[in-house]
Parts: structure tokens; sequence; C-alpha cells
């Protein structure tokens, strides 16, 4: 996912067309990873959540429209329609007739300057984890096998670890 051309701030501060009377630029830009087994319309339904959550979407924001998407990925339409209307579902989004597609709802969001702090921490981390030699994939991987643990712990379901025994990193 990439933040358009017409927002120059992620966090929304500017409007994501480039003037008055102009086409309105969507201030996201779907990217596919094809080797990571997800789903297409999934991984264009989390970018969008993605994009919610870190307040680079915010509600009255134009999504791509369908043909533009179809366009600049080379998928077949119906996929990116599946993606809106699972966004639609979830009453993220709403479609207008001939006017396009527009963030109707947004997610939980992190404040700016703790985002910020998070996000030196994460790096720092991943600057770790990379001199350690672990690849991309090996960074996934370590992630959310912590993640999993960490909500399972949180919410009390994890039985293995009462007993002693011992956890492995999936």
């Amino acid at each position: 996912m990439t933040i358009g051309k017409g927002s120059k701030d992620p966090a929304g501060g500017e409007d994501a067309s480039s003037g008055p009377g102009s086409v309105p630029v969507s201030p996201i830009e779907f990217r596919l990873d094809p080797a990571s087994g997800v789903p297409t319309y999934l991984q264009l339904v989390h970018q969008v959540e993605h994009a919610l959550r870190l307040g680079y979407l915010k509600p009255g924001n134009q999504l791509p429209k369908v043909r533009d998407v179809v366009a600049s990925l080379v998928i077949n339409p119906n996929t990116v329609s599946k993606a809106y209307r699972e966004l639609e579902t979830k009453g993220l989004i709403v479609g207008r007739p001939g006017q396009g597609t527009f963030i109707l709802a947004t997610l939980n969001q992190v404040a700016l300057p703790e985002l910020t702090g998070l996000r030196r921490s994460l790096h720092g981390w991943l600057a770790k984890a990379d001199t350690a030699g672990l690849d991309e994939n090996g960074m996934v991987a370590l992630f959310t096998s912590e993640l999993q643990d960490f909500y399972e712990r949180r919410s009390g379901s994890r039985r293995g670890a009462a007993s002693g025994e011992t956890e492995g990193v999936a």
C-alpha cells in the first residue's frame, strides 16, 4: 500500500485532490504480494483496514475506482468488487452510483505521537532481527507467533504454559 500522489500528509492533512475542478486522486494505491498465499481480494481489504488504522484514510476519502485498480494490478474486476463488497459489509465504505466508493467509517487508531514512538521501536526491532540474520519471512513468522502468544496469554486461554510445556516458534 502506498499513499497516492494527491495526499502530502499521511495523517490526512491535505485533500486528496490536486486542485479545483480536478479529478480526485485516491490517497491509497494498492499493491499485491502473489507469494503471500493471501487471496487477492483479502489483500485489498487488509490494505484498506491498515490504512484506516494508521490514519492514512479517513471518512470521505475516495477509494480508487474498480477499473483503475483492475488496470494498475491487472486483476479481474470481480476481485476488486468482492473486496469492496467485503468492506461495505463491514460498514467501512459506501458506494455512490456515478461518483465512486468512499470511506464511511474508520477503525481504532493510535494517536500520532504514540504511533511515531511505536514505529521507532519497531524499526529498532527490525534492525536487530536483520542483524541476527532473520529474513523477511523469518521476521514475519517470529512476530506473528509472538503476537498470537500475546493475545492468547492476554485472554487467559494459554494452556501448555501453565504446565511447564515448552513453546516453539512457528
